[in-house]
């Protein structure tokens, strides 16, 4: 804020890993303002799925401008993983825009420490990385919550249309009894074809 920036969005990834579903983005912009923010926010992955989903929606309103941006399979089979997760921020860049977010006066924290979007950015941003900012950071511990609320929502759905891989439980990713359906049933089009070894 001294050097004269506006806000600060959070960005965290989920769904770089699994065999199927999209990568999602979350991103959360904090503004000088918000001073609180929701008991047990901490990194997606140490908050209990149970703990998630009021955590989410605490964050929600504490964080009023905030979005997702997400890459399906096909996408990450075309233009590999690195890319198709930049291509997710951009989207919840776009989407922050649309809300109002003065994008351009932002700096966009990432969470470790390899700035991947940069390279596909439409216009310049000050992009910042920070290992373990999805444990230190706020916005982008908000934004890995609602990050991963999305995408294990969106499996649990999936899930319904493809009972026999198990995306309720596995969320795409390679379990033991995900591999064996592929083996038997082969693959969906939420399957990234590229990572699956026939």
């Amino acid at each position: 804020m001294a050097q004269g920036f506006t806000s600060v969005i959070g960005c965290d990834e989920v769904g770089r890993g699994p065999l199927a579903g999209p990568v999602v983005a979350g991103l959360v912009a904090w503004t000088p303002d918000i001073q609180s923010w929701p008991e047990g926010l901490y990194d997606s992955k140490a908050v209990t799925e149970k703990r998630r989903g009021p955590v989410a929606q605490a964050c929600r309103e504490v964080f009023p401008q905030h979005a997702l941006g997400e890459s399906p399979a096909d996408v990450i089979d075309e233009h590999g993983i690195q890319k198709a997760l930049a291509l997710a921020v951009v989207q919840g860049l776009l989407a922050l825009a649309n809300q109002g977010v003065a994008v351009g006066s932002a700096v966009l924290l990432l969470d470790g420490s390899h700035d991947f979007v940069t390279p596909h950015l439409p216009h310049p941003l000050r992009v910042v990385t920070r290992v373990k900012a999805d444990r230190d950071c706020v916005s982008v511990a908000a934004a890995s919550v609602l990050a991963k609320v999305h995408r294990d929502t969106a499996m649990i759905v999936h899930h319904e249309t493809y009972p026999q891989y198990g995306f309720a439980s596995n969320k795409g990713y390679g379990s033991r009894a995900h591999l064996d359906a592929i083996a038997e049933h082969g693959i969906t089009p939420l399957h990234r074809a590229s990572w699956i070894k026939n």
